[in-house]
């Protein structure tokens, strides 16, 4: 059971021009061990409220929470790395360690397959690289909430299977919530816990399949959007995150 509340965002606006609000009218709450993910088209407002729970805007109107200490972990959607910067993986990844931690976890660097990159400049990984890179940075940190801002995107399928087996070891182990943000209404992990449907305003709320049931989300993104293609996997999440191949279903 979730029990500590970790963010509480109440009814919060917010618009880059007075006029045009982005966010209107949106309340959420995230607590220890839940899985949250945040569906909608570009453009709906979900970067903005993720900003906000962050602290990296603020409000217009409403309320934010966050439980005193809290440590966020946030992977971007992209990372713009300057071609002449002489950074490599490692150094990267050691950048964002916690102050009077030296060394980096074995057990993060290979369940998050980085050990054979630590050594490679950033500008030379691939897109799928820099990603498990960036997260590699984000858990070591030890946080109570990790952020991922579209985190599937160009990942081929067995990418994504990894990386939701592995998103399921660190909410098990670090005990920490975990929030997804993404533009792919057809593909929802199973584990998550609560599903908010965004268009400028909450459309729908609720487990995966209320969501992609709901009338309101369906007459949003159409018929067949109801038709979510949810990950699940019955496997030992970490035996398997272990195992690149790893097709189990």
């Amino acid at each position: 059971m979730h029990t500590e509340l970790l963010v509480q965002l109440k009814r919060i606006t917010f618009g880059y021009q007075p006029a045009q609000p982005v966010l209107q009218d949106v309340s959420l709450t995230l607590r220890r061990g839940e899985i949250l993910t945040l569906i909608g088209p570009n453009g709906a407002g979900k970067s903005t409220l993720l900003k906000i729970m962050l602290g990296l805007l603020q409000p217009q109107a409403g309320t934010v929470w966050r439980r005193d200490g809290l440590r966020f972990g946030y992977v971007p959607q992209k990372l713009h790395v300057d071609a002449s910067l002489p950074m490599t993986a490692r150094r990267f990844i050691e950048l964002g360690l916690p102050p009077g931690t030296h060394t980096l976890s074995n057990r993060w660097v290979e369940l998050t397959r980085v050990s054979a990159l630590l050594d490679k400049p950033l500008q030379g990984l691939s897109g799928g690289e820099l990603q498990r890179v960036m997260l590699c940075r984000a858990i070591l940190r030890q946080p109570d909430v990790l952020v991922l801002d579209e985190p599937l995107q160009g990942v081929d399928v067995q990418g994504q299977k990894f990386l939701y087996q592995l998103l399921v070891t660190i909410r098990d182990e670090l005990q920490c919530a975990i929030v997804l943000i993404s533009h792919d209404l057809h593909l929802v992990m199973a584990q998550t816990d609560q599903v908010i449907c965004l268009n400028h305003h909450i459309c729908c709320s609720g487990t995966p399949q209320s969501v992609a049931e709901h009338p309101e989300y369906r007459r949003l993104f159409g018929e067949d959007a109801g038709l979510f293609a949810i990950y699940t996997h019955h496997h030992d999440p970490h035996r398997c995150a272990e195992h690149e191949g790893c097709t189990h279903e």
